[in-house]
Protein backbone atom coordinates (compact mmCIF):
# COMPACT_ATOMS: atom_id res chain seq x y z
CA UNK A 1 0.00 0.00 0.00
CA UNK A 2 1.12 3.52 -0.66
CA UNK A 3 0.91 4.53 3.01
CA UNK A 4 3.62 1.99 3.82
CA UNK A 5 5.78 3.46 1.06
CA UNK A 6 5.23 6.96 2.44
CA UNK A 7 6.29 5.95 5.95
CA UNK A 8 9.38 4.20 4.60
CA UNK A 9 10.29 7.31 2.56
CA UNK A 10 9.85 9.56 5.62
CA UNK A 11 12.88 7.85 7.17
CA UNK A 12 15.12 9.55 4.60
CA UNK A 13 13.25 12.88 4.39
CA UNK A 14 11.63 13.95 7.65
CA UNK A 15 9.89 17.02 6.23
CA UNK A 16 6.59 15.82 4.74
CA UNK A 17 6.18 18.86 2.51
CA UNK A 18 9.68 18.53 1.10
CA UNK A 19 9.03 14.83 0.50
CA UNK A 20 5.85 15.69 -1.39
CA UNK A 21 7.73 18.12 -3.63
CA UNK A 22 10.50 15.61 -4.29
CA UNK A 23 8.02 12.85 -5.12
CA UNK A 24 6.16 15.17 -7.50
CA UNK A 25 9.40 16.15 -9.27
CA UNK A 26 10.53 12.56 -9.48
CA UNK A 27 7.18 11.45 -10.84
CA UNK A 28 7.30 14.10 -13.56
CA UNK A 29 10.82 13.12 -14.57
CA UNK A 30 10.29 9.34 -14.53
CA UNK A 31 6.78 9.10 -15.98
CA UNK A 32 6.49 7.31 -19.31
CA UNK A 33 3.58 7.75 -21.71
CA UNK A 34 0.93 5.02 -21.74
CA UNK A 35 1.61 4.05 -18.12
CA UNK A 36 -0.46 4.80 -15.06
CA UNK A 37 0.65 7.83 -13.09
CA UNK A 38 -0.05 5.96 -9.85
CA UNK A 39 2.46 3.26 -10.75
CA UNK A 40 5.10 5.86 -11.52
CA UNK A 41 4.48 7.59 -8.17
CA UNK A 42 4.74 4.25 -6.36
CA UNK A 43 8.02 3.58 -8.15
CA UNK A 44 9.39 6.93 -6.99
CA UNK A 45 8.26 6.20 -3.42
CA UNK A 46 10.07 2.85 -3.59
CA UNK A 47 13.24 4.57 -4.78
CA UNK A 48 13.07 6.98 -1.83
CA UNK A 49 12.34 4.22 0.68
CA UNK A 50 15.61 2.31 0.15
CA UNK A 51 18.45 3.10 2.58
CA UNK A 52 20.94 5.56 1.19
CA UNK A 53 18.47 7.18 -1.18
CA UNK A 54 19.76 10.63 -0.27
CA UNK A 55 21.57 10.55 -3.62
CA UNK A 56 18.25 10.06 -5.39
CA UNK A 57 16.66 12.82 -3.32
CA UNK A 58 19.53 15.19 -4.08
CA UNK A 59 19.10 14.63 -7.81
CA UNK A 60 15.44 15.65 -7.69
CA UNK A 61 16.05 18.50 -5.26
CA UNK A 62 18.48 20.38 -7.49
CA UNK A 63 17.03 23.77 -8.34
CA UNK A 64 16.24 24.37 -11.94
CA UNK A 65 18.50 26.80 -13.74
CA UNK A 66 17.35 30.35 -13.42
CA UNK A 67 16.81 32.30 -16.58
CA UNK A 68 18.45 35.68 -16.66
CA UNK A 69 17.75 38.55 -18.93
CA UNK A 70 20.62 39.77 -21.07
Amino acid sequence: MRSELVFKALVNESNRYQLCRLIAKGTRKLHRPNTRLQETANDVFERFSVPGSKVVAARFAQPEQERRAA
